[in-house]
């Protein structure tokens, strides 16, 4: 997730696919018919699960001006396949949607979120401050939550599934660290083998009725610079020697600082951001790149 950092972005996802959510119920998921094109719906048993993803057409990296970090150095190549840990951002990254955007137009605020989003993308404003603003605009209760778990299912990026299967058949270990919520990303993280506690997202607060009250301050991804302080604190508690970082923006470009990540990987499979592309390790833009270099 990008958060609110004023870079240039460019959609890189067909169309139909911004109605996708990265938002999935706890419970069976099934196949569901839909006029849309281009739609991802995913099915889930007690057993198995398969994902069907949109088809998301990269840009070219030739046409980029900084498409020279498309090609992994040695040394990136190393960092890489030798990680202890690797470390995801969630929306447009492990899904290809903004979750927050996805519940505010399913509960009926969908533009005005989007237009308040764009005003603050034009200056410096902390992440804290505009994540409550935004939901302030169409406080979401329980009820509609769990009524937005159970009609959007998730748009899984391709190529992600298999990629954290490989990760973890080379014994690395694989977190989420994201900027939206936990209620919503639980789910995914079930369907995708990935533990509870290597999950850092933010928890909205409901009152006794269900009303919304606001969002826990005290999640270290409820504020600016919060991935990178997520990211320390899995280093320092595992004691893991080398930690890669992947995402599409600039909150998550902050994880590489010293006691956090040691690579910076960007995937513009779904946003182009292109100040934060430029200043990647590694600017990629299908999960299976990453796959094969891991053969």
């Amino acid at each position: 997730m990008e958060g609110l950092k004023s870079v240039q972005s460019t959609p890189v996802y067909t169309h139909g696919s911004r109605h996708l959510s990265p938002l999935v119920r706890t419970s069976t998921l099934r196949y569901a018919k839909t006029p849309y094109r281009n739609r991802v719906w995913m099915t889930m048993s007690s057993k198995s699960f398969n994902s069907v993803s949109a088809s998301i057409h990269p840009l070219e990296a030739s046409k980029l001006s900084h498409s020279d970090n498309t090609l992994p150095s040695k040394e990136v190549l190393d960092l890489w396949r030798n990680a202890d840990a690797v470390c995801f951002d969630v929306d447009s990254t492990v899904c290809v949607d903004e979750g927050i955007d996805e519940l505010a137009e399913f509960c009926g605020a969908g533009k005005a979120v989007a237009e308040w989003t764009a005003r603050a993308m034009g200056g410096s404003v902390p992440f804290e401050e505009a994540l409550a603003a935004r939901l302030s605009l169409f406080n979401p209760s329980l009820s509609q939550v769990q009524d937005f778990l159970n009609k959007r299912p998730p748009g899984i990026s391709p190529g992600i599934n298999e990629l954290i299967m490989k990760l973890k058949a080379n014994k690395t270990d694989v977190y989420l660290i994201s900027g939206g919520f936990r209620q919503m990303i639980n789910p995914v993280a079930s369907i995708l083998g990935i533990p509870p506690e290597n999950l850092f997202a933010n928890q909205l607060l409901f009152g006794s009725s269900g009303e919304y009250l606001g969002f826990d301050a005290n999640e270290p991804t409820s504020r600016s610079g919060g991935k990178a302080t997520a990211v320390q604190q899995i280093r320092k508690a595992h004691g893991y020697k080398s930690l890669v970082m992947i995402g599409d923006g600039a909150t998550d470009l902050e994880a590489r600082k010293p006691g956090g990540a040691d690579l910076f990987i960007c995937y513009a499979g779904v946003q182009l951001r292109e100040a934060v592309a430029a200043k990647a390790d590694w600017l990629v833009f299908n999960f299976k790149d990453l796959i094969d270099s891991l053969n």
